[in-house]
C-alpha cells in the first residue's frame, strides 16, 4: 500500500508541476512589454492515506519581461533631439526593459530611404516619427503600415489631427505634439530700443519694414530662412492665407483654386514680389544660421515655427506678430507609425501609445516650442512662453490650418520649395512660377 500511494503522490506531483509550467509560460505570453509581472499559483494536493488529509502549496513567482531594444527615426536633431529625450527618458522609466535607440533623420531622407526597405520586407526602425501624414497613408496604401486604431481615439485629439493619417477607415498613424507658424518674431529689446510697435494695417507694416532698414547695421529687415526651401514656403503661405483668408489654403491644397488664377496672382504680385524686390527681404541663408543671425541684430524680423522659442538665449525677450488682417495661420502635428516588418511589435505599440498619449506632456512642458494634439494635457502644463504664444492666436480668434505643401505632399513638394527659392532669386518670373506650379500640382492634373 505504501509504494501504491508513493507512486500517486509523485503521480500527483508531476501533473502540479506541469500545471505550474503551464500558467508560467500562459504568464509570459501576456506579459505587457517593459513590465513585471508577479503571479502566485496555490496548488493543492491530496495524500492518500494518514487520515485522508490534504497539503495546500504557495508558489509566488516574479516574471520580469525580456527586455527590447527599438530603433526609433524622428525628424529632431540637435538641441530639437534633446527635447525629445526628455519624452524617452520618462518612458523608459515607466518601462525599464524596453530602450530606446534614437535616430535623427530629415523627413525627405526617409521618404527617400525607407520604401526601399519596406520594399525588401525590412525596416530602418521599429518606429517611425515624421510630420508628412500624406507619406504615411501612401505607405499604408501599399500594406507597409501597422494599423494602430486600437492605440488612438480620435475624439480625444484636435479636430482633424488624426483624420490626415486615416484610410479606409483605418488609423495608420499617432498624432504627437503641434508646432505653429504664427508670424514674424522680433526682440521685444530691439523693439524698445529702437522704439518700434506692432503693425496693426499693411501700411503700417510697411512703415515698420523701412524703418528696420534705416537702423545701422541692419542687413535687411526681414531674414530668409533656408535650406531646402521650406522656409521660404511658410512664408508665402501666410501671405496667402492673410490675403485670401483661410479658405484658400484648402482649396489651393484641393485644386478648387489654382495658383494661376488671378486672386492668387494677385497677392504674389501686389503683396509679396515688391517686398522681395525692395529688399525688405535677406537672401536666403540656412534657417538655423539665420536664426542667429537675426538673434545678433543683423535682422529685424524672423518668420519662422514655434520651435524657434528654444532656439534662442532669452524666450522671455521673444515675441512675434502676424501680418495684420491675418485670420488663420498654419499648424501642423508630427506622427509616429509603426512599419509592419518590426519583430518587436508589441514593444513599438506601447512606446507609440505612450508618444500620442501622456508622452506628449513632458514634449510641452519644456523649450520645444510645442503645443499638445491630446486633450487631455492642460494649458498649465506647457512651457510659459509657449503659453503666451497659444493665448495671443487663441485670444485672436485665428483658425489652424494645414501646411499647404506638407499636405499635398510628393514630389511637388520638392518642386513648390525649388520655385519658391527660384522667387526669392528671380521675382519677375513669378508668373512661369504660378503656371509651373500648376501645371505640376496633382490634384489640378487629376
Amino acid at each position: 500500500m505504501k509504494g501504491q500511494a508513493g507512486s500517486k503522490l509523485i503521480l500527483f506531483t508531476i501533473i502540479a508541476l506541469i500545471i505550474g509550467i503551464i500558467i508560467g509560460y500562459g504568464v509570459g505570453f501576456v506579459t505587457a512589454p517593459g513590465k513585471t509581472v508577479t503571479t502566485t499559483v496555490t496548488q493543492t494536493t491530496t495524500v492518500p492515506g494518514g487520515g485522508g488529509g490534504a497539503t495546500t502549496t504557495t508558489t509566488t513567482t516574479t516574471t520580469a519581461a525580456k527586455p527590447v531594444t527599438l530603433t526609433v527615426i524622428g525628424p529632431w536633431s540637435g538641441t530639437s533631439a534633446e527635447y525629445f529625450k526628455a519624452v524617452i527618458g520618462n518612458f523608459t522609466k515607466k518601462y525599464p526593459n524596453i530602450q530606446i535607440k534614437y535616430i535623427s533623420m530629415r523627413a525627405e531622407d526617409v521618404a527617400k530611404t525607407a520604401p526601399l526597405h519596406f520594399a525588401a520586407q525590412s525596416t530602418p526602425a521599429d518606429v517611425i516619427i515624421t510630420p508628412w501624414a500624406w507619406w504615411i497613408v501612401e505607405m499604408a496604401k501599399k500594406g507597409y503600415v501597422v494599423d494602430i486604431s486600437d492605440l488612438v481615439k480620435p475624439d480625444e485629439y484636435i479636430s482633424g489631427i488624426v483624420d490626415k493619417v486615416t484610410y479606409n477607415g483605418k488609423i495608420y498613424g499617432a498624432p504627437f505634439t503641434m508646432w505653429l507658424k504664427p508670424g514674424f518674431w522680433y526682440r521685444k529689446s530691439f523693439f524698445q530700443a529702437h522704439n518700434l510697435q506692432e503693425p496693426k494695417t499693411w501700411d503700417e507694416f510697411l512703415q515698420l519694414l523701412d524703418k528696420i532698414k534705416n537702423i545701422p547695421g541692419i542687413e535687411a529687415p526681414i531674414a530668409t530662412g533656408d535650406g531646402v526651401g521650406w522656409p521660404e514656403s511658410d512664408i508665402t503661405e501666410h501671405f496667402l492665407i492673410t490675403f485670401g483668408g483661410p479658405e484658400l489654403q484648402y482649396k489651393l491644397i484641393n485644386c478648387e483654386v489654382k495658383f494661376n488664377d488671378p486672386e492668387v496672382k494677385q497677392i504674389f504680385k501686389e503683396r509679396l514680389v515688391p517686398l522681395i524686390k525692395n529688399g525688405y527681404f535677406s537672401e536666403p541663408i540656412e534657417w538655423t544660421q539665420a536664426a542667429d543671425l537675426w538673434w545678433g541684430g543683423k535682422y529685424g524680423l524672423y518668420f519662422m515655427g514655434t520651435w524657434i522659442t528654444g532656439r534662442v538665449e532669452d524666450p522671455n525677450d521673444l515675441d512675434f506678430f502676424p501680418l495684420p488682417g491675418a485670420k488663420g495661420i498654419v499648424g501642423g502635428a508630427d506622427y509616429a507609425f509603426i512599419p509592419k516588418f518590426t519583430d518587436k511589435l508589441d514593444a513599438a505599440k506601447t512606446f507609440v501609445k505612450f508618444v500620442a498619449t501622456e508622452g506628449q506632456k513632458y514634449h510641452v512642458a519644456g523649450p520645444a516650442g510645442k503645443i499638445p494634439t491630446w486633450k487631455n494635457i492642460k494649458l498649465e502644463d506647457i512651457w510659459p512662453p509657449m503659453q503666451s504664444v497659444y493665448k495671443k492666436i487663441t485670444d485672436a480668434n485665428m483658425e489652424i490650418v494645414p501646411d499647404l505643401d506638407d499636405t499635398v505632399g510628393g514630389d511637388w513638394q520638392t518642386l513648390f520649395w525649388d520655385q519658391l527659392k527660384l522667387l526669392w532669386a528671380e521675382p519677375d518670373q513669378v508668373d512661369q512660377i504660378l503656371d509651373t506650379l500648376t501645371q505640376n500640382h496633382p490634384a489640378c492634373s487629376a
